[in-house]
């Protein structure tokens, strides 16, 4: 058995055939949870989970690229784009007024996160990936951004939720905000850095608080400043969680392709090679893992 830890089955990219793969997924002894990224997303996650009794789960989250700043041109993802996008908001056109803010709905999401198939708030996070170039208007925009993310820190700890988190060009502000909420409230966060994409030292940081890793199929590729191999060697085994991040990161043999919760097996064989272990151990360890920090049962 397999569990595919952060999927989007939700997504424009599966309209035509998420029952499918669903079932293709199930017929093969895998479970998946599937991932909001703003509020329309996160309802057809849960939407999708409540046709299945067992082995289908969601989160709901609010992803930082979605929220909607005003600061900076918001990208759409065709792909992912199947409902009515971004985040409820009406920005001005132009630098807002200090002190405006974005809507995040709270009470929204969390009507939404009380579904019992709903096993976790995310994805969010931070991401910097496109960011404004003025020193002003960047520190206003990861301002907002922080305030997204503690609000959502805030609803999972009173749902008593695990939280996944997104941090793309952020990881040094990212546990800044961790240590801060840490200390402030005198207990450990619960969750797991979705797709680690970062250096030996953070991924050390990350651990420390007691998060959880997962790894997908970035592992495959080269990036300059990670080593991935040397990420997964320190890792200890009762952290990693493996997931696909689909319909993205397809690993080999079918790069250029869709990804789907099926290929989630290449990523544990990935891990299980570099850890010198049978695939049939990384599949026991990531399952029993991922059981316990998403309640699975």
């Amino acid at each position: 058995m397999l569990i595919d830890t952060h999927a989007h089955l939700n997504f424009n990219a599966y309209k035509a055939d998420s029952e499918e793969v669903v079932k293709r997924t199930l017929e093969n002894d895998i479970w998946v949870i599937n991932i909001g990224t703003q509020y329309d997303t996160s309802k057809k996650a849960v939407e999708i989970a409540e046709k299945y009794e067992k082995g289908v789960y969601a989160a709901i989250g609010l992803h930082p690229i979605h929220l909607n700043t005003g600061l900076v041109k918001m990208k759409l993802d065709q792909e992912e784009i199947a409902f009515n996008s971004r985040e409820d908001s009406n920005p001005p056109s132009t630098l807002p007024a200090e002190g405006w803010a974005p809507e995040f709905d709270y009470e929204k999401y969390k009507e939404l996160a009380k579904n019992e198939k709903v096993v976790a708030v995310g994805e969010v996070g931070l991401d910097y990936y496109w960011k404004p170039r003025t020193k002003r208007k960047l520190e206003l925009f990861k301002e907002k951004q922080r305030e997204a993310l503690i609000q959502q820190l805030n609803l999972a700890k009173e749902l008593n939720l695990p939280i996944i988190f997104h941090c793309r060009m952020a990881h040094e502000d990212l546990i800044k905000i961790l240590n801060e909420q840490r200390a402030m409230n005198n207990e450990q966060l619960k969750g797991v850095m979705h797709g680690f994409v970062g250096t030996t030292e953070q991924l050390q940081e990350y651990l420390k608080m007691g998060f959880y890793i997962g790894f997908n199929g970035i592992i495959f590729k080269t990036i300059e400043g990670i080593n991935f191999e040397e990420n997964i060697k320190r890792m200890p085994l009762d952290k990693i969680l493996i997931e696909t991040d689909c319909p993205y990161l397809t690993p080999p043999p079918f790069e250029n392709q869709r990804n789907e919760p099926l290929y989630v097996k290449y990523v544990a064989e990935k891990i299980a090679k570099i850890k010198n272990l049978s695939f049939e151990e990384i599949a026991r360890i990531t399952t029993e893992n991922a059981k316990k920090l998403f309640k699975l049962f």
